[in-house]
């Protein structure tokens, strides 16, 4: 002992530990404690470490397990970068660029932490700081938006309102869909601990297929067809499925995140992180359906193009008060679409159906103002505004939804 420990210690305080062979050796063989010594399942499912272990502990591992049981200690085996700041440097005290879990935390929160490490590609080193965080809390921001929305939007909702999948409008199973596709990318990525552009996929859903398409589009069903009809009570079962799946997929990572959008909802006796992920039933998956709405997505763009080049020119000040013509016996427009389904995707007044002179900038469609009146409820422009006495500012659907009796009364 008085040979390791020098001049400046006692050997009397010290204790030389005799059965330690290597401490690689140590290291390597921590499996038959941790696990079989303990009665767990064997081999462990999962080894993680930094990538400098290739030669260290993962190679000590597997030369004990092999030589001694034969196979791997491990089912898979993760490595991992480092943590770098946003120049690539190491982090250091002496270049102040050393960037602290406890800070981060206290200023975004943990969700927003663990964010950044699943937005990461973590076979490399990561890199961490103010503009990189700050880039993480608005993809979060619409993370967490896109629940409220989901929140708001389902107040109420109860078993008697859910639409069965055959009943629903194609833009429903459309979404739906959607919703298969990326459940079944997030699944794969559990199975093979590959998280690499997953929440970047579930980000671009929910900003594009969802806030940019599908909200943007039922939005005035939403809020303004009466409480009973099937294109509402349709959407308002989608909303469910899509609160339910976003929940349990963003748990794992948006931890307080996922529980609070869940508690919201359900109170406080069910924890999502005791939930499984939502079963996908196979008629949600339709390719058919999802190729002809991909193209209808695409000629919506070029509409909406054009509708914002009228805003910005000041001829409109809303899509509402346009009326879209489109030529029915054109390529572009062969969807098999009511005027009033076109009206609803292109979030227009009104669709008439006529022919088109080819020397149109799109050959296939043009618009022009709305005939008729603003109604007041649901601000779209139509001729049926003011027919009936008793509501004469609205139209036929804002009088149905008000008689209907179903609708919220404004307080006096």
């Amino acid at each position: 002992p008085e040979r390791f420990l020098g001049k400046k210690y006692d050997p009397a305080e010290y204790e030389q530990v005799m059965d330690i062979v290597d401490v690689w050796f140590e290291s390597g063989s921590t499996h038959a404690f941790v696990l079989e010594a303990r009665h767990l399942p064997w081999p462990a499912d999962l080894y993680l470490e930094g990538s400098d272990q290739h030669r260290g502990w993962f190679h000590s591992s597997l030369l004990e397990s092999v030589g001694t049981r034969g196979r791997a200690p491990f089912k898979a085996l993760l490595t991992h970068g480092f943590v770098l700041d946003e120049q690539g440097r190491k982090m250091s005290k002496s270049l102040g660029n050393v960037v602290a879990p406890q800070e981060v935390m206290k200023d975004y929160g943990a969700d927003i932490l663990r964010l950044w490490v699943m937005m990461s590609d973590t076979t490399e080193d990561l890199r961490i700081g103010k503009e990189i965080l700050k880039q993480q809390a608005e993809l979060y921001r619409r993370l967490r938006n896109t629940l409220r929305w989901l929140l708001g939007c389902l107040d109420g909702f109860s078993e008697a309102e859910r639409v069965e999948y055959v009943e629903m409008p194609e833009l429903e199973r459309y979404i739906l869909h959607r919703v298969t596709e990326l459940d079944a990318r997030i699944r794969r990525a559990v199975e093979t601990y590959d998280w690499t552009g997953v929440y970047p996929e579930i980000h671009n859903f929910c900003a594009n297929d969802l806030s940019a398409f599908y909200f943007d589009i039922r939005k005035d069903s939403l809020y303004c067809d009466r409480p009973d009809s099937m294109r509402r009570r349709a959407a308002r079962t989608v909303l469910d499925h899509l609160h339910r799946a976003l929940c349990t997929w963003l748990a794992p990572v948006l931890c307080f995140t996922a529980e609070e959008a869940w508690c919201a909802r359900f109170g406080e006796g069910e924890s999502v992180h005791l939930q499984t992920f939502l079963e996908m039933p196979n008629d949600w998956r339709d390719e058919k359906l999802a190729e002809k709405w991909e193209r209808l997505r695409f000629e919506r763009n070029k509409m909406t193009e054009e509708l914002e080049k009228l805003r910005q020119a000041g001829i409109i000040g809303s899509s509402l008060q346009s009326c879209l013509v489109i030529d029915p016996n054109k390529d572009e427009t062969k969807f098999e679409l009511s005027a009033e389904e076109w009206a609803e995707i292109a979030i227009v007044s009104t669709v008439r159906f006529e022919p088109i002179a080819q020397d149109l900038r799109h050959g296939y469609f043009h618009l022009q103002s709305a005939p008729g009146q603003k109604c007041a409820r649901c601000w779209k422009v139509l001729e049926d505004v003011g027919r009936n006495k008793n509501h004469p500012q609205l139209c036929r659907r804002c009088v149905d939804a008000v008689e209907s009796g179903l609708v919220c009364q404004a307080a006096e």
